[in-house]
């Protein structure tokens, strides 16, 4: 069995997908996870307008042709018109996991009041993860890590913990990661010895 993680990263940006600015969600994505795998893992990028069905097809190539075992999108989770990306994930969704959703704007609100405006939603589509992020970099890491208080310990914990178990569970490769950055949490029954 191929233990490599394959990993779609989704930016969903009108402006910078028709190259107003530069994209920030997918950099900042590969080099949190250079840091926080300690498993091997490859990527698949691609950077899309705020089109439902743009986004809806986007998903489905990636969980059911390329095969990623998780799909992290930045962007579009707001409560604007143009702010579709909850909507185009449930579409393909066959699975809701509201507690990623849920824990995404516990972590935000550690830091801003209007994390509350946030529609992020996590879901399972076959094998595969997908999870709805926010688009600024800071944001995204700390919604990866969690919260700390000033002097590093965690407040809130971050949604990237529980992510290795959950892609065990439904059938994806054993993921490690770099306990300095993110520590994995897996039930002692679900720990491989090394």
């Amino acid at each position: 069995m191929n233990d490599e993680l394959l990993i779609g990263l989704v930016s969903i940006s009108d402006r910078a997908s028709s190259g107003v600015y530069e994209d920030k969600g997918i950099p900042a994505l590969q080099e949190w996870f250079g840091t926080a795998l300690a498993s091997s893992w490859r990527m698949e990028t691609r950077l899309i307008p705020d089109e439902q069905p743009v986004i809806e097809q986007t998903l489905i190539e990636l969980c059911d042709t390329v095969g990623c075992h998780l799909v992290l999108t930045t962007g579009g989770t707001g409560p604007a018109p143009r702010d579709v990306t909850p909507e185009a994930t449930l579409a393909v969704a066959h699975k809701l996991m509201p507690g990623f959703g849920e824990q995404m704007r516990q972590i935000s609100l550690a830091f801003v009041p209007t994390a509350i405006l946030s529609r992020q939603v996590g879901a399972i589509r076959g094998r595969s993860l997908i999870l709805n992020l926010p688009g600024q970099p800071k944001a995204i890491r700390e919604t990866l890590e969690g919260a700390k208080d000033a002097e590093g310990r965690p407040l809130v914990p971050g949604i990237f913990a529980a992510v290795p178990y959950c892609l065990d569970l439904i059938g994806g490769p054993y993921v490690e990661t770099n306990e300095s950055v993110i520590k994995a949490f897996r039930p002692k029954s679900a720990i491989r010895a090394k």
